[in-house]
Protein backbone atom coordinates (compact mmCIF):
# COMPACT_ATOMS: atom_id res chain seq x y z
CA UNK A 1 0.00 0.00 0.00
CA UNK A 2 1.20 3.46 -0.83
CA UNK A 3 0.31 6.45 0.90
CA UNK A 4 -0.33 10.18 -0.78
CA UNK A 5 0.47 13.50 0.76
CA UNK A 6 -2.87 15.54 0.90
CA UNK A 7 -1.39 18.77 -0.81
CA UNK A 8 -0.06 16.88 -3.63
CA UNK A 9 3.46 17.72 -4.32
CA UNK A 10 5.01 15.36 -1.37
CA UNK A 11 6.31 11.39 -2.87
CA UNK A 12 3.89 8.60 -2.06
CA UNK A 13 5.33 6.93 0.14
CA UNK A 14 5.37 3.36 2.01
CA UNK A 15 4.12 2.97 5.21
CA UNK A 16 7.54 2.61 7.08
CA UNK A 17 8.50 5.58 5.21
CA UNK A 18 4.68 7.08 6.31
CA UNK A 19 5.05 6.16 10.13
CA UNK A 20 9.23 7.92 10.49
CA UNK A 21 7.97 10.95 8.12
CA UNK A 22 4.34 12.26 10.19
CA UNK A 23 4.08 15.55 8.07
CA UNK A 24 4.74 15.26 4.54
CA UNK A 25 7.40 17.14 3.19
CA UNK A 26 4.47 19.76 1.31
CA UNK A 27 3.31 20.50 4.59
CA UNK A 28 0.09 17.91 4.18
CA UNK A 29 -0.49 14.51 5.57
CA UNK A 30 -0.48 11.56 4.27
CA UNK A 31 -3.34 9.07 3.84
CA UNK A 32 -3.35 5.42 1.85
CA UNK A 33 -3.98 5.73 -1.49
CA UNK A 34 -7.01 3.34 -1.32
CA UNK A 35 -8.80 1.49 1.35
CA UNK A 36 -9.04 -1.79 1.77
CA UNK A 37 -12.42 -3.80 1.68
CA UNK A 38 -14.02 -5.82 4.04
CA UNK A 39 -17.05 -7.57 2.70
CA UNK A 40 -19.99 -8.52 4.79
CA UNK A 41 -18.36 -12.13 4.44
CA UNK A 42 -15.50 -10.80 6.10
CA UNK A 43 -17.12 -8.95 8.37
CA UNK A 44 -19.32 -11.90 10.05
CA UNK A 45 -15.57 -14.38 10.19
CA UNK A 46 -14.61 -11.21 12.34
CA UNK A 47 -16.49 -11.13 14.74
CA UNK A 48 -15.72 -14.20 15.78
CA UNK A 49 -12.39 -13.04 16.92
CA UNK A 50 -10.88 -11.56 20.03
CA UNK A 51 -9.62 -7.78 19.76
CA UNK A 52 -5.66 -8.83 19.51
CA UNK A 53 -7.10 -10.84 16.92
CA UNK A 54 -9.43 -8.82 14.56
CA UNK A 55 -6.39 -5.76 15.31
CA UNK A 56 -4.38 -8.20 13.21
CA UNK A 57 -6.75 -8.43 10.30
CA UNK A 58 -7.04 -4.66 10.50
CA UNK A 59 -3.85 -3.71 10.20
CA UNK A 60 -2.67 -5.83 8.04
CA UNK A 61 -3.70 -4.07 4.75
CA UNK A 62 -1.86 -1.17 5.82
CA UNK A 63 1.55 -2.45 6.84
CA UNK A 64 2.11 -5.52 4.97
CA UNK A 65 5.14 -3.77 3.01
CA UNK A 66 6.59 -3.49 6.58
CA UNK A 67 6.11 -6.37 8.83
CA UNK A 68 5.27 -9.97 7.89
CA UNK A 69 2.30 -11.85 9.86
CA UNK A 70 4.13 -13.29 12.54
CA UNK A 71 5.97 -9.51 13.30
CA UNK A 72 2.19 -7.79 13.28
CA UNK A 73 1.25 -10.66 15.22
CA UNK A 74 4.00 -10.47 17.93
CA UNK A 75 4.03 -6.30 18.35
CA UNK A 76 -0.07 -6.53 18.59
CA UNK A 77 0.06 -9.26 20.71
CA UNK A 78 2.65 -7.43 22.95
CA UNK A 79 0.65 -4.25 22.89
CA UNK A 80 -3.03 -5.14 23.95
CA UNK A 81 -1.71 -7.74 26.69
CA UNK A 82 -0.56 -4.84 28.63
CA UNK A 83 -4.17 -3.59 29.03
CA UNK A 84 -5.73 -4.22 31.97
CA UNK A 85 -9.51 -5.60 30.40
CA UNK A 86 -9.73 -9.11 28.98
CA UNK A 87 -12.05 -7.24 26.24
CA UNK A 88 -9.68 -4.50 26.04
CA UNK A 89 -12.71 -2.04 24.70
CA UNK A 90 -15.90 -3.49 26.73
CA UNK A 91 -18.94 -2.17 25.75
CA UNK A 92 -21.21 -0.82 28.89
CA UNK A 93 -25.11 -0.26 28.25
CA UNK A 94 -26.60 3.11 29.51
CA UNK A 95 -30.29 2.72 28.39
CA UNK A 96 -31.50 0.40 25.36
CA UNK A 97 -29.72 0.60 22.26
CA UNK A 98 -26.77 3.17 24.16
CA UNK A 99 -23.83 2.71 24.79
CA UNK A 100 -20.31 3.68 26.02
CA UNK A 101 -17.39 1.73 24.58
CA UNK A 102 -14.73 2.08 27.34
CA UNK A 103 -11.22 2.92 25.80
CA UNK A 104 -9.27 3.48 28.99
CA UNK A 105 -8.21 0.73 30.52
CA UNK A 106 -4.42 1.01 28.75
CA UNK A 107 -1.51 1.92 31.01
CA UNK A 108 -2.90 5.55 31.04
CA UNK A 109 -5.84 5.46 31.34
CA UNK A 110 -6.87 6.69 27.93
CA UNK A 111 -7.75 6.06 24.37
CA UNK A 112 -4.26 7.50 23.25
CA UNK A 113 -3.14 3.91 24.66
CA UNK A 114 -4.29 1.79 22.06
CA UNK A 115 -2.56 4.04 19.33
CA UNK A 116 0.61 4.72 21.49
CA UNK A 117 1.64 1.67 23.00
CA UNK A 118 1.40 0.42 19.34
CA UNK A 119 3.48 3.05 17.49
CA UNK A 120 6.03 3.23 20.09
CA UNK A 121 6.73 -1.04 19.45
CA UNK A 122 6.21 -0.53 15.54
CA UNK A 123 8.92 2.75 15.66
CA UNK A 124 11.11 0.61 17.51
CA UNK A 125 11.18 -1.79 15.23
CA UNK A 126 11.73 -0.12 12.04
CA UNK A 127 14.71 2.20 13.79
CA UNK A 128 16.37 -1.28 14.84
CA UNK A 129 16.25 -2.34 11.58
CA UNK A 130 17.67 0.75 10.03
CA UNK A 131 20.60 1.02 12.91
CA UNK A 132 19.48 4.42 13.84
CA UNK A 133 17.83 6.96 16.82
CA UNK A 134 15.08 8.88 16.62
CA UNK A 135 13.42 12.53 18.17
CA UNK A 136 9.88 12.14 18.95
CA UNK A 137 8.35 15.54 19.37
CA UNK A 138 4.76 15.93 20.26
CA UNK A 139 2.47 18.24 21.72
CA UNK A 140 -0.21 17.29 24.04
CA UNK A 141 -3.94 18.59 25.57
CA UNK A 142 -3.32 16.00 28.21
CA UNK A 143 -3.82 12.71 26.86
CA UNK A 144 -1.37 11.98 24.00
CA UNK A 145 1.84 13.01 26.19
CA UNK A 146 1.55 10.47 28.70
CA UNK A 147 0.51 7.68 26.05
CA UNK A 148 3.11 8.21 24.03
CA UNK A 149 5.67 8.03 26.70
CA UNK A 150 4.39 4.96 28.16
CA UNK A 151 4.39 3.85 24.82
CA UNK A 152 8.13 4.51 24.00
CA UNK A 153 9.98 4.83 27.37
CA UNK A 154 11.26 1.34 26.78
CA UNK A 155 12.43 1.75 23.14
CA UNK A 156 16.16 1.30 22.59
CA UNK A 157 16.34 4.09 19.61
CA UNK A 158 14.51 7.23 21.19
CA UNK A 159 14.54 9.54 22.62
CA UNK A 160 11.33 12.05 23.30
CA UNK A 161 10.29 15.12 24.13
CA UNK A 162 6.75 16.13 25.06
CA UNK A 163 5.10 19.45 25.16
CA UNK A 164 2.11 20.60 27.33
CA UNK A 165 0.50 24.10 27.70
CA UNK A 166 1.65 25.07 31.48
CA UNK A 167 -1.37 24.90 33.82
CA UNK A 168 -3.53 23.76 31.25
CA UNK A 169 -3.82 20.30 32.22
CA UNK A 170 -5.23 18.18 34.80
CA UNK A 171 -2.70 16.88 37.92
CA UNK A 172 -3.14 13.43 37.19
CA UNK A 173 -2.32 14.21 33.23
CA UNK A 174 0.98 16.37 34.04
CA UNK A 175 1.73 13.79 36.80
CA UNK A 176 1.24 10.76 34.20
CA UNK A 177 3.56 12.96 31.99
CA UNK A 178 6.39 14.23 34.49
CA UNK A 179 6.77 11.09 37.24
CA UNK A 180 8.18 8.89 33.89
CA UNK A 181 11.65 9.04 35.52
CA UNK A 182 13.74 8.19 32.21
CA UNK A 183 16.49 9.11 30.57
CA UNK A 184 15.34 9.31 27.27
CA UNK A 185 12.01 10.97 28.30
CA UNK A 186 11.38 15.21 28.53
CA UNK A 187 8.49 16.69 29.45
CA UNK A 188 8.30 20.38 28.58
CA UNK A 189 5.45 23.12 29.79
CA UNK A 190 5.47 25.69 27.55
CA UNK A 191 3.77 29.25 28.65
CA UNK A 192 1.05 29.38 25.80
CA UNK A 193 -2.06 26.94 24.64
CA UNK A 194 -2.22 23.75 23.18
CA UNK A 195 -2.12 25.32 19.73
CA UNK A 196 1.22 27.07 20.62
CA UNK A 197 2.43 23.50 21.47
CA UNK A 198 0.85 22.28 18.00
CA UNK A 199 2.37 25.05 16.06
CA UNK A 200 5.80 24.36 17.82
CA UNK A 201 5.35 21.12 16.50
CA UNK A 202 4.52 21.87 13.07
CA UNK A 203 7.10 24.20 12.66
CA UNK A 204 9.89 22.04 13.79
CA UNK A 205 9.20 19.15 11.24
CA UNK A 206 9.64 21.82 8.55
CA UNK A 207 13.06 22.78 9.54
CA UNK A 208 14.43 19.86 11.45
CA UNK A 209 18.16 22.13 10.94
CA UNK A 210 18.11 22.34 14.36
CA UNK A 211 19.46 18.74 14.59
CA UNK A 212 22.87 18.88 12.63
CA UNK A 213 21.42 16.19 10.49
CA UNK A 214 22.21 13.73 13.18
CA UNK A 215 18.44 12.29 14.42
CA UNK A 216 15.45 12.04 12.14
CA UNK A 217 12.35 13.15 13.77
CA UNK A 218 9.26 11.39 14.45
CA UNK A 219 5.84 12.73 14.97
CA UNK A 220 3.16 10.96 17.67
CA UNK A 221 0.45 13.20 17.13
CA UNK A 222 -2.20 12.08 15.49
CA UNK A 223 -0.79 13.89 12.60
CA UNK A 224 1.08 10.48 12.02
CA UNK A 225 -1.47 7.84 10.20
CA UNK A 226 0.24 4.79 12.61
CA UNK A 227 -2.10 6.53 14.77
CA UNK A 228 -5.31 7.06 12.73
CA UNK A 229 -4.59 3.14 11.39
CA UNK A 230 -4.72 1.84 14.86
CA UNK A 231 -7.61 3.70 16.04
CA UNK A 232 -9.89 2.64 13.16
CA UNK A 233 -10.10 -0.92 14.87
CA UNK A 234 -12.11 0.01 17.67
CA UNK A 235 -15.09 0.98 15.76
CA UNK A 236 -14.89 -2.53 13.91
CA UNK A 237 -14.87 -4.12 17.19
CA UNK A 238 -18.18 -2.64 18.51
CA UNK A 239 -20.00 -2.48 15.50
CA UNK A 240 -19.37 -6.57 15.10
CA UNK A 241 -19.94 -6.63 18.77
CA UNK A 242 -23.66 -4.73 18.26
CA UNK A 243 -24.63 -6.83 14.90
CA UNK A 244 -22.48 -5.67 11.90
CA UNK A 245 -22.84 -6.47 9.09
CA UNK A 246 -26.79 -6.93 9.78
CA UNK A 247 -27.20 -3.86 11.27
CA UNK A 248 -25.44 -0.11 10.80
CA UNK A 249 -24.01 1.43 13.74
CA UNK A 250 -23.85 4.97 14.83
CA UNK A 251 -20.82 6.61 16.92
CA UNK A 252 -20.61 9.74 19.40
CA UNK A 253 -16.98 10.82 19.48
CA UNK A 254 -15.46 13.27 21.80
CA UNK A 255 -12.67 15.29 19.36
CA UNK A 256 -10.91 17.95 19.37
CA UNK A 257 -8.08 17.22 17.14
CA UNK A 258 -10.52 15.25 14.01
CA UNK A 259 -7.98 12.05 14.74
CA UNK A 260 -10.17 9.70 16.68
CA UNK A 261 -13.42 10.54 14.63
CA UNK A 262 -11.58 10.58 11.36
CA UNK A 263 -10.95 6.80 12.23
CA UNK A 264 -14.74 5.76 12.28
CA UNK A 265 -14.93 8.01 8.80
CA UNK A 266 -12.15 5.62 7.49
CA UNK A 267 -13.54 2.48 8.85
CA UNK A 268 -16.79 3.14 7.21
CA UNK A 269 -14.74 3.92 3.76
CA UNK A 270 -12.97 -0.29 4.40
CA UNK A 271 -17.48 -1.08 4.55
CA UNK A 272 -18.05 -0.66 8.14
CA UNK A 273 -22.10 -0.30 7.81
CA UNK A 274 -21.92 3.21 10.20
CA UNK A 275 -25.12 5.31 10.17
CA UNK A 276 -24.13 8.20 11.59
CA UNK A 277 -20.70 10.10 12.96
CA UNK A 278 -21.55 12.33 15.61
CA UNK A 279 -19.20 15.37 16.53
CA UNK A 280 -18.66 16.13 19.81
CA UNK A 281 -16.99 19.31 20.78
CA UNK A 282 -16.99 21.63 23.68
CA UNK A 283 -17.11 25.24 24.04
CA UNK A 284 -13.57 25.37 21.65
CA UNK A 285 -16.36 24.49 19.04
CA UNK A 286 -14.37 25.49 15.29
CA UNK A 287 -15.58 21.46 14.21
CA UNK A 288 -19.08 21.82 15.50
CA UNK A 289 -19.52 25.56 13.91
CA UNK A 290 -17.81 23.91 10.39
CA UNK A 291 -20.79 20.73 10.67
CA UNK A 292 -23.45 23.05 11.65
CA UNK A 293 -22.97 26.19 9.65
CA UNK A 294 -19.88 25.66 7.03
CA UNK A 295 -18.20 28.12 9.16
CA UNK A 296 -14.52 26.77 10.05
CA UNK A 297 -13.09 29.65 11.87
CA UNK A 298 -10.68 30.26 14.93
CA UNK A 299 -11.50 31.74 18.32
CA UNK A 300 -10.19 32.56 20.88
CA UNK A 301 -9.18 29.02 22.99
CA UNK A 302 -10.91 29.18 26.48
CA UNK A 303 -9.94 26.61 28.87
CA UNK A 304 -13.25 24.26 30.30
CA UNK A 305 -13.57 21.06 32.49
CA UNK A 306 -12.52 18.71 29.21
CA UNK A 307 -8.60 20.26 28.42
CA UNK A 308 -8.05 17.47 26.21
CA UNK A 309 -10.25 19.00 23.90
CA UNK A 310 -9.63 22.57 24.52
CA UNK A 311 -8.10 22.83 21.09
CA UNK A 312 -8.82 25.20 18.21
CA UNK A 313 -7.02 24.32 14.83
CA UNK A 314 -7.87 20.60 14.27
CA UNK A 315 -4.90 18.96 12.61
CA UNK A 316 -6.75 15.90 10.99
CA UNK A 317 -9.29 17.63 9.89
CA UNK A 318 -7.36 18.56 6.36
CA UNK A 319 -7.73 14.61 5.69
CA UNK A 320 -11.62 15.30 5.96
CA UNK A 321 -11.23 18.21 3.85
CA UNK A 322 -8.94 16.44 1.01
CA UNK A 323 -12.07 13.70 0.66
CA UNK A 324 -14.45 16.54 0.20
CA UNK A 325 -12.37 18.21 -2.38
CA UNK A 326 -11.71 15.25 -4.51
CA UNK A 327 -8.32 14.29 -3.60
CA UNK A 328 -7.13 17.14 -5.02
CA UNK A 329 -4.14 18.42 -3.25
CA UNK A 330 -3.93 21.58 -5.29
CA UNK A 331 -7.64 22.71 -4.29
CA UNK A 332 -6.55 21.59 -0.64
CA UNK A 333 -3.36 23.93 -0.50
CA UNK A 334 -5.30 26.68 -1.54
CA UNK A 335 -8.00 26.14 1.09
CA UNK A 336 -5.31 25.78 3.48
CA UNK A 337 -3.44 28.56 2.85
CA UNK A 338 -6.77 30.89 2.74
CA UNK A 339 -7.03 29.24 6.46
CA UNK A 340 -3.44 30.23 7.31
CA UNK A 341 -4.05 33.83 5.99
CA UNK A 342 -7.00 34.49 7.26
CA UNK A 343 -8.35 32.17 10.59
CA UNK A 344 -11.47 31.30 8.79
CA UNK A 345 -12.77 29.32 5.36
CA UNK A 346 -15.91 27.44 4.25
CA UNK A 347 -16.23 24.88 1.46
CA UNK A 348 -18.55 25.08 -1.78
CA UNK A 349 -22.34 23.77 -0.84
CA UNK A 350 -22.04 21.00 -2.32
CA UNK A 351 -19.75 19.64 -0.81
CA UNK A 352 -20.41 20.66 2.27
CA UNK A 353 -24.16 19.13 1.84
CA UNK A 354 -22.35 15.87 0.93
CA UNK A 355 -20.45 15.36 4.57
CA UNK A 356 -23.29 16.79 6.36
CA UNK A 357 -25.09 12.98 5.02
CA UNK A 358 -23.08 11.52 7.50
CA UNK A 359 -21.90 13.82 9.91
CA UNK A 360 -23.66 15.76 12.75
CA UNK A 361 -22.17 17.59 15.72
CA UNK A 362 -23.20 19.26 19.15
CA UNK A 363 -21.47 21.31 21.81
CA UNK A 364 -21.55 21.29 25.54
CA UNK A 365 -20.67 23.90 28.36
CA UNK A 366 -19.14 22.88 31.46
CA UNK A 367 -23.01 23.22 32.77
CA UNK A 368 -24.30 20.61 30.64
CA UNK A 369 -21.38 18.43 31.08
CA UNK A 370 -21.69 18.58 35.11
CA UNK A 371 -25.11 17.72 34.18
CA UNK A 372 -24.91 15.17 32.42
CA UNK A 373 -22.25 13.29 34.96
CA UNK A 374 -25.28 13.37 37.29
CA UNK A 375 -27.79 12.07 35.25
CA UNK A 376 -26.09 9.52 34.05
CA UNK A 377 -24.69 8.76 37.61
CA UNK A 378 -28.07 8.48 39.05
CA UNK A 379 -29.77 6.39 36.09
CA UNK A 380 -26.86 3.56 35.78
CA UNK A 381 -26.44 2.72 39.22
CA UNK A 382 -23.30 5.32 40.11
CA UNK A 383 -21.46 4.87 36.63
CA UNK A 384 -19.08 7.56 35.96
CA UNK A 385 -18.14 9.58 32.94
CA UNK A 386 -15.51 11.84 32.49
CA UNK A 387 -16.18 15.35 30.95
CA UNK A 388 -15.27 14.29 27.88
CA UNK A 389 -16.94 10.94 27.11
CA UNK A 390 -20.12 13.08 28.91
CA UNK A 391 -20.07 15.54 26.18
CA UNK A 392 -19.91 12.05 23.93
CA UNK A 393 -23.07 11.44 25.48
CA UNK A 394 -24.84 14.52 25.38
CA UNK A 395 -23.81 15.01 21.58
CA UNK A 396 -25.46 11.14 21.19
CA UNK A 397 -28.58 11.60 22.49
CA UNK A 398 -29.07 15.15 21.21
CA UNK A 399 -28.00 13.84 17.23
CA UNK A 400 -29.42 10.58 17.37
CA UNK A 401 -31.31 10.04 14.17
CA UNK A 402 -32.82 6.56 14.73
CA UNK A 403 -33.05 5.10 17.82
CA UNK A 404 -33.09 1.67 16.40
CA UNK A 405 -29.64 2.35 15.50
CA UNK A 406 -27.69 1.47 18.40
CA UNK A 407 -25.97 4.28 19.29
CA UNK A 408 -22.19 3.75 20.98
CA UNK A 409 -20.35 6.84 22.54
CA UNK A 410 -16.77 6.60 22.50
CA UNK A 411 -15.90 6.85 26.31
CA UNK A 412 -12.28 8.15 25.82
CA UNK A 413 -10.92 8.73 29.12
CA UNK A 414 -11.11 7.31 32.85
CA UNK A 415 -13.14 9.69 35.10
CA UNK A 416 -10.07 9.53 37.91
CA UNK A 417 -8.50 11.72 35.38
CA UNK A 418 -10.90 14.82 35.77
CA UNK A 419 -12.04 14.43 39.83
CA UNK A 420 -13.35 18.42 39.14
CA UNK A 421 -16.12 17.33 37.31
CA UNK A 422 -17.09 14.10 39.44
CA UNK A 423 -16.99 16.48 42.48
CA UNK A 424 -18.72 19.58 40.85
CA UNK A 425 -21.60 16.85 40.09
CA UNK A 426 -21.74 16.44 43.21
CA UNK A 427 -20.59 12.95 43.17
CA UNK A 428 -17.62 11.03 45.54
CA UNK A 429 -14.07 12.43 43.96
CA UNK A 430 -12.91 8.54 41.80
CA UNK A 431 -9.75 6.94 43.35
CA UNK A 432 -6.64 6.26 41.39
CA UNK A 433 -6.45 2.25 40.30
CA UNK A 434 -4.02 0.51 42.98
CA UNK A 435 -1.28 -0.09 40.64
CA UNK A 436 -1.65 3.92 40.17
CA UNK A 437 -2.61 4.60 43.60
CA UNK A 438 0.87 6.62 44.36
CA UNK A 439 0.88 8.91 41.52
CA UNK A 440 0.45 12.24 43.91
CA UNK A 441 3.57 11.61 45.88
CA UNK A 442 5.89 10.30 42.80
CA UNK A 443 8.56 12.76 42.23
CA UNK A 444 8.34 14.68 39.30
CA UNK A 445 10.68 16.15 36.59
CA UNK A 446 10.03 18.82 34.16
CA UNK A 447 10.89 22.15 32.28
CA UNK A 448 9.17 25.15 31.74
CA UNK A 449 9.83 26.86 28.51
CA UNK A 450 8.73 30.25 27.00
CA UNK A 451 6.28 30.15 23.41
CA UNK A 452 9.61 30.06 21.63
CA UNK A 453 11.04 28.05 18.45
CA UNK A 454 14.59 29.17 19.28
CA UNK A 455 14.61 28.37 22.96
CA UNK A 456 12.98 25.02 22.37
CA UNK A 457 15.45 23.82 19.82
CA UNK A 458 17.87 25.09 21.66
CA UNK A 459 16.85 23.00 24.46
CA UNK A 460 16.34 20.10 22.48
CA UNK A 461 20.50 20.69 21.45
CA UNK A 462 21.37 20.87 24.65
CA UNK A 463 19.54 18.05 26.37
CA UNK A 464 21.12 15.58 22.79
CA UNK A 465 24.48 16.92 23.55
CA UNK A 466 24.27 18.17 19.48
CA UNK A 467 26.61 20.90 20.55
Amino acid sequence: MKYISTRGQAPALGFEDVMLTGLASDGGLYVPESLPQFSPEDMRRLAELDYPSLAIEIIRPFVSDFLNEEQLAKIVNDTYGVFRHKAVAPLIQLDNNEWVMELFHGPTLAFKDFALQLLGRLLDEALERRGEKAVILGATSGDTGSAAIEGCRACEHVDIFIMHPHNRVSEVQRRQMSTVIADNVHNIAIEGTFDDCQALVKASFADQSFLGGERRLVAVNSINWARIMAQVVYYFHAALSLGAPEKEVSFSVPTGNFGDIFAGYIAKGMGLPIKQLIVATNRNDILHRFFADNSYAKEQLMPTLSPSMDIMVSSNFERLLFDIHDRDGAQLKALMDAFDQSGSISVEPERWEAIRSLFSSDRASDEEVVSVIKQVSDECGGYLLDPHTAIGVKAARACWADQSTPMVTLATAHPVKFPDSIIRAGLEEPTLPLWMADLHERPEKYDVLADDKAGLHGYIRKILNLG
